[in-house]
């Protein structure tokens, strides 16, 4: 559970925000050569939207190969599969600051991060006989970014991560941050179930792993990214990511240090923003390691495996995470690859968590 990871991160213990998951893959991007030529071209599409689902998008129904697309991909992203899916409807964008305090002012909602952690819930996810942190870190706190002022060996994520009382969506960097002036931006520092508690009141629901990656490849087909193969790092900007030498040098190539008011790239296939980077935004479904191999090939509307499972975190219970974020950077977490995994537990809360979500009706 993220509360216990960030007592052992604050005690400066190996505590793992995306342990396993964000390890250093510096090897060249290259399409796997697996497909037809056919597989590898690109299906027009078009954009539909309607005044019933203002700020959506249309996602057609159809056929794709979910899973790893190039040398990067992590063991839990094979075998790739055919999936089948019911057409539905996306949120253009990540949800902003302004819609989720809209949700907050109609319910008097208050987010985990913003409450004291509860330890007899927490204990219930961690390692049997596992102590009980004191008092004094039992706080309403989130995990913010922390640039180092030099370079650090990136298999130790407690240099640029800082567990800070007081960070939450209103206070995205912590104590005297606000969000004023950012309506736009993607809300943060909100967990599983906060996402879902606004998506419910919203009348809508949060995608399951497998729309996301249908609907982050926009027609396109075993592609590595929304716009298609060509590297984040080529030619004009594609998405806020990590330039430079991750985590203590960016360049700045997209203008953007931390997250990007949403729409501020451009958009993929079926006019969505921000499928590539900017913030992880959650999934519905469970996180297992091991679903993609038990999964059959050709399975309609899948929904997820029925328990989570890492093998990094026995105890926990995970939920699938997609899109990267603006710390990625190819040479440590090339998460904007659509095909990319990433969990966390349900009351997990960063600085580069966010979510949209998608509707039936």
């Amino acid at each position: 559970m993220l509360i216990y990871k960030n007592y052992l991160l604050f005690l400066a213990l190996t505590a793992g925000i995306f342990a396993a998951s964000c390890q250093q893959k510096s090897a060249p991007v290259k399409v796997i050569a697996d497909e037809s030529a056919a597989e590898n071209s690109s299906t027009p599409a078009t954009i539909i939207t309607d005044a019933k689902h203002p700020g959506m998008v249309w996602i057609p129904g159809g056929e794709f190969k979910q899973g790893a697309d190039n040398e990067q991909a992590s063991e839990d992203e094979y075998p790739k599969h055919r999936v089948k899916l019911d057409g539905f409807w996306m949120d253009a964008t990540e949800v902003t600051n302004a819609q989720f305090a809209e949700f907050v002012k109609a319910t008097g909602y208050i987010t985990v991060a913003e409450k004291k952690p509860d330890w007899e819930e927490l204990k219930k996810q961690v390692p049997p006989g596992t102590p009980k942190p004191d008092e004094s870190l039992l706080v309403a706190s989130s995990l913010v970014f922390k640039a180092p002022s030099t370079e650090v060996p990136l298999n130790d994520y407690s240099q640029w991560w800082e567990w800070k009382q007081g960070a939450d969506w209103k206070h995205p960097h912590g104590p005297g941050s606000d969000i004023k002036g950012k309506d736009s931006y993607p809300v943060v520092h909100v967990t599983w179930i906060d996402a879902r508690a606004y998506a419910k009141w919203a009348g809508k629901r949060l995608p399951t792993e497998a729309e996301w990656e249908y609907a982050a490849r926009g027609g396109l087909n075993n592609n590595i990214y929304p716009w298609g193969n060509e590297s984040v790092n080529t030619g004009k900007s594609k998405a806020n990511s990590w330039q430079g030498h991750f985590p203590d040098k960016n360049t700045l190539t997209d203008k953007f240090y931390l997250a990007a008011p949403v729409r501020s790239f451009a958009a993929n296939g079926y006019g969505l923003y921000d499928m590539a980077g900017n913030v992880w935004e959650w999934c519905e479904d469970l996180y297992h390691n091991q679903y993609y191999e038990e999964v059959k090939s050709g399975v309609t509307n899948p929904k997820g495996p029925a328990q989570s499972f890492d093998p990094e975190e026995p105890n926990a219970s995970k939920r699938v995470l997609k899109g990267g974020s603006f710390l990625c950077n190819d040479s440590y977490c090339s998460g904007y690859r659509v095909a990319r995994r990433m969990k966390s537990t349900e009351d997990s809360s960063m600085e580069h968590l966010g979510f949209r979500c998608v509707s039936n009706k």
